[in-house]
């Protein structure tokens, strides 16, 4: 292998922002590097280049371990965003620089930048200064700078992202060509998913500093194995149903499971991809000879002309036992959306269908996602708290069926008593020692090590022990670092039979009314949303708050919940007392309450009131930010 990164880690200041990234790039490959806006794929560029420190991890180029080299010494050219082509050189000169610096011949040095300045397009203009130049010109330049060393490998931070659209082409076309002519390995990082399919051999997924999957452009568009890979490479419509007799039921309708589908048990829920072009959307039911496999009905709701394609939005409604993960459904309302693409035919007019007219909806094929479930991590102290949160964690994590990490940390005398102790924990973890139960050892200090673990490991959920004293330093740095659902556990109860959810209207209202649907959807457990309203509030305050709890009910029928909700008056301001009143009166085994974002105004006020609440009852409370 050319490029070897192993458990490659950097964190700016307590934030990690690489997470123990591996990869393997073949001798001769371009490789994309894949993510969105702030995803670390340029980081881990800077990391491989020697231009940020790594936190962790390794970097073998070439067989080297060049992890504690310097830049210059790594045999890699870098190739950046904004060119970084030195105004006060000709075309020539920035060409020769690394050449100069390395004391190569004067001769050999004009040769091989004349070389390269046809190679990349730009013969006979090697005496011209940057200024002469036009952006794509500019950017062949550094491209031509950084080849002129040949170097082992050849790194790229989005370097077509400033040009316009055909310049962007070009440019692509010719480091194709160029990348092919050398046989350089190549590194690519890029947002952009048309640039990603067109240059890549193979694709790495990016997001939030992890490595969420890599294969070629043609096998994570046809047949991701995950939800973000699915929606992010291409974009697609993706639909939950259920397995039912080896088939998988989408409310009326059953499909059979593609043989290359992974493993479901009877009754998981089954995710389903499929992408736009393979979706039939036409007036006339489709034929057996078809091949399609009918849905139902629905309604166009949208449709955009591109040039070469038609894009159509499809409204579905009356499809129980259905959730439609993307496009992302309209909160509180009961129905969902399909995209479909048809191919522009000026003959057929808006592709044979108008705005608002009922078609059938069809499938050509489709791809089964890898089955998953909530991720959690659950703090395990050996303390009367750190036992309630195992116990009651516990019981989340079974029923959400995902992978759950059991974390200790200790100081460096007490590292074998808390292996003992996560070991014990295993062995006593209902059905035996799971495939998807971990257990880990930090050593430190409590407060730093299960925040540092809930940023790298990615988790869903964070559960927590607590005394009564309130929100705590370990989960106020949780729900504003990670912004992550932290639960908080005193007393246990035996199950999950019963959710108060605690809403206030608007969007911070959302995110609890759908983390805690997931729960109870997961547990089995009956809902009531429940909304403090003042009675001398404003008309339309009162209507905005009914608005929300309808959306609320529709939200959690959605997902198959047994729900209800209720407006309560309270002349005082004071929440707290009512809402508490409200646990006891219902005895609910679990809390939910939203939260603001560390960004948010009102984030000090919230902790306040979250504080009080814990303070006025033992009962586990789960947190939710607004960002989930």
């Amino acid at each position: 292998m050319s490029i070897i990164l192993t458990d490659l880690t950097a964190r700016y200041g307590a934030d990690t922002v690489v997470n123990c990234v591996s990869l393997e790039i073949a001798d001769g490959e371009l490789f994309v590097l894949l993510g969105g806006s702030g995803s670390g794929k340029s980081t881990i560029l800077r990391m491989i280049a020697g231009l940020m420190p790594l936190a962790a991890g390794r970097v073998e180029i070439d067989g080297r371990d060049v992890t504690n080299l310097p830049p210059q010494q790594r045999d890699t050219g870098f190739v950046f965003q904004n060119y970084s082509v030195f105004q006060h050189m000709t075309v020539a000169q920035n060409v020769e620089f690394g050449l100069r610096i390395r004391r190569v011949a004067s001769s050999d040095r004009r040769r091989r930048s004349t070389e390269l300045l046809d190679q990349v397009g730009l013969g006979g203009l090697g005496a011209r200064f940057p200024d002469q130049l036009s952006g794509g010109q500019l950017q062949r330049v550094a491209l031509a700078r950084a080849l002129a060393y040949e170097p082992t490998v050849l790194l790229l931070d989005e370097p077509f992202s400033a040009l316009d659209v055909k310049i962007r082409a070009q440019l692509r076309q010719s480091l194709k060509e160029i990348q092919r002519q050398l046989g350089v390995t190549t590194i690519l990082v890029t947002h952009d998913q048309e640039e990603a399919f067109e240059l890549a051999d193979r694709i790495a997924v990016i997001e939030r500093g992890f490595l969420v999957e890599v294969d070629t452009p043609a096998a994570l568009y046809h047949k991701p194995r995950t939800e973000f890979a699915a929606t992010f490479v291409g974009g697609g419509n993706v639909l939950v149903g259920r397995m039912e007799g080896g088939h998988m039921r989408l409310g009326s309708v059953t499909l059979p499971l593609p043989p290359d589908a992974p493993p479901h048990e009877e009754d998981d829920s089954v995710r389903l991809l499929f992408r736009p072009e393979t979706v039939y959307a036409d007036a006339k039911l489709p034929s057996q000879q078809q091949g399609i496999h009918v849905l139902g009905e629905g309604s166009v709701c949208d449709e955009i002309f591109s040039g070469s394609q038609q894009r159509l939005r499809l409204e579905m409604r009356g499809f129980e036992g259905v959730r439609s993960l993307a496009p992302p459904p309209p909160y509180g309302r009961r129905i969902f959306y399909i995209d479909a693409v048809r191919i522009s035919d000026p003959a057929a007019g808006p592709v044979g269908v108008e705005l608002g007219q009922r078609v059938w909806v069809g499938l050509s094929r489709y791809h089964v996602l890898d089955p998953t479930g909530l991720k959690v991590l659950i703090a395990c102290a050996e303390t009367p708290a750190g036992q309630a949160a195992a116990a009651f964690g516990g019981l989340v994590a079974r029923a959400a069926a995902g992978p759950t990490t059991l974390l200790a940390v200790a100081e460096p005398e007490r590292m074998t008593a808390a292996r003992d102790h996560l070991e014990g924990l295993r062995r006593r973890w209902p059905g035996g020692p799971s495939l998807r139960l971990t257990s880990k050892v930090r050593l430190g200090v409590a407060a730093t090590e299960v925040l540092t673990e809930a940023q790298e490991g990615d988790y869903e959920l964070v559960v927590l022990g607590r005394q009564r004293e309130g929100l705590g330093a370990v989960a106020q740095q949780i729900l504003q670092r990670t912004e992550t659902p932290v639960l908080l556990v005193q007393e246990t109860p035996s199950q999950i039979a019963r959710i108060l959810v605690c809403t206030a209207a608007g969007e911070p209202g959302k995110s609890d009314v759908r983390f805690g649907g997931r729960i109870a959807r997961r547990t089995g457990a009956a809902v009531k949303v429940l909304h403090i309203a003042h009675p001398d509030a404003a008309s339309w305050q009162h209507r905005r708050a009914e608005q929300h709890m309808a959306a609320a009910q529709a939200v959690l029928d959605g997902l198959g919940v047994e729900a209800e909700t209720q407006i309560e008056e309270q002349r005082t301001p004071e929440l707290v007392p009512a809402i508490v009143a409200e646990a006891q009166a219902g005895d609910y085994d679990l809390l939910v309450i939203g939260a603001p974002t560390w960004r948010h105004p009102a984030r000090l006020r919230w902790t306040d009131f979250a504080t009080q609440i814990l303070r006025s009852t033992a009962r586990p409370v789960l947190i939710v930010p607004m960002a989930t």
